[in-house]
């Protein structure tokens, strides 16, 4: 037999190896695909797309108007590892979402309209190396343990959010965070947030573009970058007392005052009604002897 002749099994041997690998050789309408990635960039889906071979190992939706990620759906994406869903119209309602998708090490989720991260949205994603949530002007909230099982992220970013406050411990819990976007964030600088603060300046962690990561409230330290702002706080915070906190010393003080004019109030009476029962008794025991 010719070369040719025995390549021609071997190439069907080969094609026909490579389509039972892919497991599917369907690819959604209007997406590019190739070994193992399926790309539908920029192709205007209103809705996760179908048909997506269930061994695809990275999915590109970036660019479309796709509101919603159906958790059974991903769940079939067993051996997903990374997907990027930038620039989509995801909403609030995440959590549980990624729970068929354990494998997932890189995540974008940017540029889309999250309003908060709980424990329950990425806690399923133990193999997490990577984190994207920038540009979400509507999240406000990230909950103190929402990273908790994420323990091997290296990057994660929250610049250009809607936060005003992170909980140091959120961080605290990342053993290997590497770099961490914070940026153009409305951080309002007070004693609260102080201990994060302070976690940043003394952490190895990289903060890309430093330069933009400052106060916006309140009024005195907007624009003060991380390091001053420190200075600022802990002076401010260790060392003074707010009107409130005057104001509840002093209640507390006139309470113990009060409480204790009282008790004192009390052991007069009682002395003197001791005094009163004593000289009775003794001029009584006085007639009977006189009687006597």
């Amino acid at each position: 037999m010719s070369p040719a002749g025995r390549w021609q099994p071997l190439s069907l041997v080969f094609f026909l190896g490579m389509g039972m690998a892919s497991g599917n050789s369907s690819c959604p309408s209007g997406c590019s695909c190739r070994y193992l990635e399926v790309n539908c960039t920029g192709r205007q889906l209103q809705e996760f797309p179908a048909a997506i071979p269930l061994d695809t190992r990275q999915l590109i939706l970036a660019v479309n108007n796709v509101s919603y990620l159906p958790a059974v759906e991903l769940s079939f994406l067993a051996d997903l590892v990374y997907l990027d869903c930038r620039k989509n119209l995801l909403g609030d309602d995440l959590d549980f979402t990624f729970i068929g998708v354990v494998k997932l090490v890189y995540l974008d989720l940017s540029f889309n309209n999250l309003t908060q991260v709980t424990f329950s949205t990425f806690s399923q994603l133990l193999s997490l190396v990577v984190l994207k949530i920038s540009d979400n002007p509507n999240l406000v909230a990230i909950e103190k343990d929402a990273f908790a099982n994420n323990t091997w992220l290296r990057h994660l970013d929250v610049s250009r959010t809607g936060l005003t406050f992170l909980d140091a411990s959120t961080v605290q819990v990342l053993p290997n965070l590497r770099i961490l976007g914070l940026s153009d964030n409305l951080w309002h600088c007070n004693c609260s947030f102080l201990d994060f603060i302070t976690w940043m300046t003394e952490s190895s962690v990289h903060f890309p573009d430093a330069d933009n990561i400052t106060c916006y409230t309140p009024e005195a330290l907007r624009a003060l970058k991380m390091p001053a702002a420190e200075v600022q706080l802990y002076s401010s915070c260790q060392t003074h007392l707010h009107k409130h906190d005057y104001i509840f010393l002093c209640f507390i003080g006139f309470c113990i005052f009060f409480a204790g004019t009282v008790v004192a109030w009390l052991a007069g009476i009682c002395a003197v009604i001791y005094q009163i029962h004593s000289s009775k008794e003794e001029e009584e025991e006085e007639e009977k002897d006189a009687v006597t």
